[in-house]
């Protein structure tokens, strides 16, 4: 579908009392301005991001309860169970607290319920098992704030209960002998983004330097929160929560920590991903090769593999795991296309992707595990919320649901309003889970229409690209772009920036690259400068662009290419227009190919 071109606006003065006042390049200040970030104090601790910067834990709410519990539990010997989630928040969150444990000579156990028998979040069968195979304190992460009645049946059983989350509430609180929560009513923390990983490492910290009665904790802990600052930033990324404030830390300082002290399985990982022969990593390695493998195991049934690779100090069990999860990653990107054929179609004959306000779709033989991706994928495509339903092939079972939202609309609100048709559902503003009866889908399908023509502005029902400038192919060098990188870490909240060049024409017939032939690389030609742009999920605009020697606009983010050591400025492009239409105006209506 067209996107509308947003241009930043831009004050001069204040660009200009920026680049006087904090020392930085003219645009580096112009997109600093345009992020909001103006006061001098302010921009220096976001191009620093150090480890100064992380809110002592005991700030957060509960904090220091949790801690003093799981220290007194491990001292009297009691076993304690670290109850995680299925996605790489969840794992990294595990993993997190499991490293923390054996730092303090705790024995580690841990806990992630089946996703497709169980689903999200505590389960009161499972509480039952743990307690009676001899748990003591349950700890959750990433997960439990929601569980109400499950929280009740702890309390009944005698199971002594942390809950450590980051997601919505639901119509009051569990009575968790524990909270810890960023946003939980009446806390006063100044950060409520905070992921489920960098809940649980600020756990862990609070139980190193208490471990320790003081800030200056031991070798052996010091290490172990080095490690697991790593972990708190593949839960970070992976989470797309905002990348501002205490986030950037995480993500900044750790994806250092991650290739230096990740361990074996880790640094197994990132070679398979191809990015261990890379200079440094970035949000986006993460985010794109080395979290999708992760999350494959979660999304088919095997987060404990995941969990496992992330704590193991085994070599060769590390590596066996590594290979693995990347076997797993090749079969979730198998169904990932044929679900996303199937869903394609379902669209064109069942909907009106360009009148109904949202997707619902449901399919027999679709994995639970993958529609999630592919939810977000087509809510991209289409710009409306998509919710994928997994239909058991027998009927036996409930369908389970992945909804995923677009920027500025909260879909868990539109999804609580139907939930008298739901089984169970969960979640935030950008993406949420369901359960329900079969029978159930034709109503909620209609009621969930509803909810979102009644709620979504007009507005948000077009998609629109966000830029920081336009400039040309000869402003795109290695230093420009160095300038650039020192905004990162890039990811929600803080995107990379992108801008927009006009009078640029094809030097080459374009083509396809990448598994399936799914992207499109493409040599551009301006004022006799050129460039390589890539375009991942491109190649359906190749009958449609101008041929070699016929202008257009294009919009891009401007990237290094690091490839065999040798380091090249690229483009990435994000969408186009024809030549003779102003890049500031909305587009006609047009073929969706070139959307």
């Amino acid at each position: 579908m067209p996107k509308r071109w947003n241009i930043a606006p831009h004050d001069p003065t204040t660009v200009a009392s920026l680049e006087k006042s904090v020392g930085v390049s003219p645009i580096l200040a112009r997109l600093l301005a345009a992020r909001g970030v103006t006061d001098p104090k302010q921009i220096r601790n976001f191009l620093d991001a150090s480890m100064a910067n992380l809110r002592e834990p005991e700030e957060l709410f509960g904090i220091a309860e949790a801690a003093d519990r799981i220290l007194a539990a491990t001292k009297a010997g009691r076993k304690i169970v670290i109850y995680g989630d299925y996605d790489a928040d969840g794992m990294s969150s595990t993993a997190i607290l499991c490293h923390c444990l054996e730092a303090i000579h705790a024995q580690p156990h841990w806990y992630v319920p089946d996703r497709f028998d169980e689903g999200y979040g505590l389960n009161s069968d499972a509480l039952r098992r743990l307690k009676q195979d001899g748990a003591e304190l349950v700890v959750t992460v990433d997960c439990g704030i929601a569980s109400v009645a499950e929280a009740d049946v702890a309390r009944e059983i005698g199971l002594e209960l942390i809950i450590t989350d980051h997601h919505n509430f639901a119509d009051r609180l569990p009575a968790a002998d524990v909270l810890v929560h960023p946003r939980l009513p009446g806390s006063e923390y100044p950060f409520g983004d905070l992921c489920g990983a960098g809940v649980a490492f600020k756990l862990a910290w609070a139980v190193a330097t208490r471990s320790c009665g003081a800030k200056q904790v031991t070798p052996r802990l010091r290490e172990m929160l080095l490690q697991c600052v790593g972990l708190a930033a593949v839960g970070t990324i992976a989470d797309v929560v905002p990348l501002l404030d205490e986030n950037r830390v995480y993500v900044k300082y750790g994806l250092k920590c991650l290739r230096e002290k990740g361990g074996p399985g880790v640094t197994r990982l990132l070679k398979l991903a191809k990015l261990s022969d890379k200079s440094s990593l970035n949000s986006e390695d993460i985010a794109f090769r080395f979290a999708p493998r992760l999350n494959a195991a979660g999304r088919l049934g095997q987060a404990g593999c995941g969990i496992e690779l992330l704590t193991t100090s085994d070599t060769e069990r590390a590596t066996t795991l590594a290979n693995y999860l990347h076997e797993l990653n090749g079969q979730r990107e198998t169904e990932e296309r044929s679900i996303q054929l199937a869903a394609t179609k379902q669209i064109k004959e069942t909907c009106d992707p360009d009148a109904d306000p949202a997707l619902v779709l449901a399919g027999r033989g679709w994995h639970a595990g993958v529609i999630g991706i592919v939810a977000g994928r087509l809510a991209e495509r289409w710009h409306r919320p998509v919710v994928m339903l997994a239909r058991d092939e027998l009927q036996a079972k409930p369908a389970i649901g992945s909804v995923r939202s677009v920027p500025g609309f909260d879909v868990h609100a539109a999804l609580m309003a139907c939930r008298e048709l739901l089984i169970t559902c969960g979640g935030h503003a950008a993406a949420a889970g369901l359960r329900i009866e079969d029978k159930k889908i034709d109503a909620f399908r209609k009621a969930f229409l509803s909810e979102v023509a009644t709620r979504m502005p007009k507005e948000l029902r077009q998609a629109q690209i966000q830029l920081d400038g336009e400039t040309t192919i000869a402003g795109v060098t290695l230093q420009s772009i160095g300038e650039l990188e020192r905004l990162a870490p890039f990811g929600q909240g803080n995107k990379r920036p992108l801008l927009c060049a006009s009078g640029v024409t094809c030097a080459e017939p374009p083509r396809t690259m990448g598994n399936g032939d799914k992207h499109m690389s493409v040599t551009l030609l301006q004022n006799g400068i050129r460039i390589r742009a890539v375009a991942f999920g491109g190649a359906e605009w190749i009958p449609h662009l101008p041929p070699p020697g016929e202008p257009f606009h294009i919009a891009f983010k401007p990237k290094i290419n690091e490839f065999r050591g040798r380091r090249t400025a690229e483009l990435e492009l994000l969408d186009w227009r024809p030549d003779g239409i102003d890049v500031s105006v909305d587009l006609p209506p047009m073929a969706d190919a070139t959307a």
